[in-house]
């Protein structure tokens, strides 16, 4: 079943931290893949608002009233943005369709500023989560990831505190159970 849902794993799905995963950076989120090869995986936590606003930390900015997100704990000083707007954005990668990641930042700037583009359709990350060829599978061997499919709805989702027993819960079966599971289950 591990060797399974990692072979599943390709950029453009979701990858779920397992029930068991207590490890603070990751516990209980859903993270876009952005990139998975040979060479390494990198990806964006999903449910890790942050208590600031893009246009407090986002100089040229300054409408974007959203808030900014936790990526992940490399490069944390980086930015980086998920968006619906491969067609406006020059430079954005497809992550599945019609989800792009990064671009050019004064265009993005300018669209939104303009409003040519609507804060719904983007969200930015401060950092991302990474990982060394064959240090994602490893994990995936001591049981620490599931993996999902990937929508639109999810990405851009602002029901973070649900998200990940959602995502959980809908890949069926067993999953189910777990996404009830305490945080702690050993305190139950």
């Amino acid at each position: 079943m591990i060797v399974n849902e990692f072979e599943k794993l390709t950029a453009g799905k979701l990858l779920l931290a397992s029930a068991t995963m207590l490890e603070s950076n990751f516990k209980r989120t859903v993270l876009l893949m952005c990139e998975h090869n040979e060479e390494g995986s990198l990806g964006f936590i999903l449910n890790r608002p942050l208590e600031f606003k893009v246009r407090e930390a986002i100089h040229g900015f300054n409408d974007v009233d959203d808030v900014l997100h936790q990526g992940g704990p490399v490069q944390v000083n980086s930015i980086h943005f998920l968006h619906s707007r491969g067609d406006l954005i020059h430079n954005s990668q497809e992550v599945l369709p019609g989800i792009y990641w990064g671009g050019n930042k004064d265009e993005v700037s300018y669209l939104l500023n303009t409003g040519v583009m609507h804060p719904s359709e983007i969200r930015f990350y401060l950092g991302y989560a990474g990982w060394s060829a064959g240090q994602l599978f490893s994990e995936f061997e001591e049981g620490a990831w599931y993996t999902a499919e990937a929508t639109p709805d999810v990405i851009f989702s602002d029901a973070y505190e649900r998200m990940w027993s959602r995502t959980v819960r809908a890949k069926g079966g067993a999953y189910q159970l777990i996404a009830n599971s305490p945080e702690l289950p050993g305190m139950n």
